[in-house]
């Protein structure tokens, strides 16, 4: 699962990156509306087409609106833990043996439901004081439970040898496809591959073929990869954890103070029978939106959906409505931190979901602010210098709330109380006086010429069309250029004075800790927000002990290197590095001087 979360933090890093900082290239005077075909089968489904006919493939994928923020106490993460389960095969793909293979993992059932009566004997010795540590750490095992244990490790045993690994993958890479993958949002969950045209029915048939009769092989098994990538992604990076613990502070009610991950106790509890229940609700067609941009026959594709998806029955439960809103903050809450990183402040506060009407007044707020031209650069880097890097500001729309935050990096010899004092002062600004018109247009000019730029690659706007959807409606990609250009001085102004208030603010700080280094130059000059995808990834690289597992990495970095505005390059190119250096220091790896050769971009890897 390693690839499969690299390139999805990359999409995600890279669609952040199209929309955030840097120079515009392209200054167009209007876009081009997307000439999109939408159509809703009978199991409602929806399937939205993009006819392209620059090359001989079509960037297809879908989306199931489902992400953290659906998932009740207890099973939290079980979003993520799907994004794994439903690349594990059907009831026809993955397996030798299906009857075999169903007979393993009903035994599995009963095995982990006796081993849960343990847990929850644990669960209340804990409680009582009875027991020092976690439930699962080993050493608290009951004699019981050491057995079931030994039981259960034996049908994993008896599993791995009537299943076949990866079957999917190897199917659609066989037939030419590229880029299979996935990624789980606290909203979302998609799916998605680049297929060559005259394969598009083989796409309809595994798609639809693994939403129809998905089988949930290695499902024990793979809660544990799940825990190692949270350890890999959170608790092994430097701010991972005291991230976490920040989100956890700044949302008092909503859902989205859970990490996407999940909680650790919950995601090594999760049963079966609650997956299977989570996806007859949420992974029913009337859930589900696809989409497919590219060179194609937009009659046989309906033909093939009609054929393949509409053999899907329609859920028999609808998706519970999301009713727990965030509570309004009455006052300012602090966050202090040591890490192993460079002093930083953040300042966050609670704003608008996607597609509010305020939604692209804060927007343009962040873009003054952005940038080596924007406010805070020149206010804490070149002015009061006492800010390093790239401050940056960010809006951030998810599905039913959004946040807006400010954030630098401490100069060395400055205090995070000077930084803070600054932030807040250029943000009181932007309350107290209107933005000037110049100033205005020409952040306006640059998100009209970013959103021209996402609209060029056929897998980025196949994304695009995705998350939209999924948040609100695929139309926002045609309506919103002519909102942003809408936006007044007054607006902008107005949002600030109402959101960017003293008892909406929550503040973290970041500190060294002592004996700490400073980071090294290069991760450090990148912007905050991004550093921090870069530091999961670093954590990620340096755990990969398999040559070939790396060599993949580095095709896919090299690839995403590629398509990337140029604003993104540096931090794709600083993982590109860290992953040879990586590379370099594996047993076996060729030393300086000798005849082997780094894997050209867009080449693949000899596994």
């Amino acid at each position: 699962m390693a690839k499969r979360y690299t390139w999805a933090t990359l999409v995600l890093l890279l669609l952040a990156g199209a929309a955030g900082a840097g120079q515009a290239q392209a200054q167009p005077s209007a876009l081009p509306k997307i000439p999109v075909l939408e159509t809703v089968l009978p199991n409602g489904m929806k399937l939205l087409m993009v006819i392209r006919r620059d090359s001989p493939t079509v960037a297809c994928g879908w989306v199931a609106r489902v992400g953290s923020v659906n998932e009740p106490p207890g099973i939290t993460g079980i979003s993520h833990l799907f994004e794994h389960m439903m690349f594990k095969g059907t009831k026809t793909i993955g397996t030798k043996d299906y009857a075999k293979d169903a007979e393993i993992r009903g035994q599995q059932d009963a095995i982990r439901a006796e081993m849960e009566k343990e847990y929850t004997l644990l669960r209340e010795m804990q409680r009582r004081g009875e027991m020092s540590g976690e439930i699962y750490d080993p050493a608290n095992m009951t004699p019981r439970l050491k057995d079931l244990k030994a039981q259960i490790e034996k049908l994993y045993a008896a599993e791995r040898e009537v299943i076949v690994k990866e079957e999917l993958d190897q199917i659609y890479t066989a037939q030419g496809a590229s880029g299979v993958n996935a990624g789980t949002s606290e909203d979302q969950t998609f799916y998605f591959v680049t297929v060559p045209s005259n394969k598009l029915e083989l796409w309809f048939w595994l798609e639809s073929d693994r939403l129809l009769d998905p089988v949930f092989r290695e499902f024990y098994s793979e809660r544990d990869v799940v825990r190692e990538e949270r350890r890999l992604r959170t608790e092994s990076t430097p701010t991972g954890k005291f991230e976490e613990a920040f989100e956890a502070m700044f949302w008092e009610s909503s859902p989205y103070s859970h990490p996407v991950v999940g909680w650790p106790s919950d995601v090594e509890s999760i049963t079966r029978a609650q997956a299977e229940n989570y996806f007859g609700v949420y992974y029913a067609p009337n859930n589900i939106t696809a989409a497919l941009v590219g060179d194609f026959d937009p009659d046989q594709a309906l033909k093939l959906a009609e054929k393949y998806f509409g053999r899907i029955p329609r859920g028999k439960n609808p998706p519970p409505e999301m009713i727990t809103a965030e509570m309004r903050q009455y006052a300012e809450k602090r966050f202090l931190a040591e890490a192993d990183t460079n002093p930083e402040v953040l300042i966050r506060f609670h704003a608008v979901p996607f597609n509010h009407k305020d939604m692209f007044a804060f927007q343009l707020l962040a873009d003054i602010l952005n940038r080596r031209t924007g406010r805070l650069y020149v206010a804490l880097v070149e002015g009061q210098q006492v800010a390093v890097g790239q401050p940056y500001a960010s809006y951030e729309p998810k599905k039913y709330e959004g946040y807006f935050e400010a954030s630098a990096e401490v100069k060395d010899g400055k205090r995070p109380e000077d930084v803070e004092a600054a932030l807040n002062a250029e943000l009181a600004k932007l309350a107290k006086e209107p933005v000037g018109e110049h100033e205005l247009q020409k952040v306006k000019n640059q998100e009209l010429a970013n959103s021209f730029r996402r609209l060029q690659s056929n897998f980025f706007l196949l994304l695009q069309l995705l998350l939209y959807d999924s948040s609100d409606t695929w139309t926002f990609i045609n309506d919103s250029p002519a909102k942003i250009q809408a936006v007044t001085a007054q607006d902008i102004q107005r949002v600030a004075a109402e959101y960017l208030t003293a008892e909406n603010r929550n503040v973290a700080v970041y500190v060294r800790k002592a004996g700490s280094a400073p980071e090294d130059p290069k991760l450090a000059a990148l912007p905050p927000q991004v550093k921090g995808m870069v530091k999961q990834q670093l954590a990620e690289i340096e755990q990969v002990t398999d040559k070939a597992e790396l060599e993949e990495i580095l095709t896919d970095l090299r690839t995403m290197a590629g398509k990337a505005p140029p604003q993104m390059k540096p931090a794709i190119e600083y993982l590109i590095e860290r992953a040879e250096q990586r590379l370099d220091s594996l047993p076996g790896a060729p030393q300086p001087g000798g005849e082997a050769q780094k894997t050209p971009p867009g080449a693949k890897p000899n596994a």
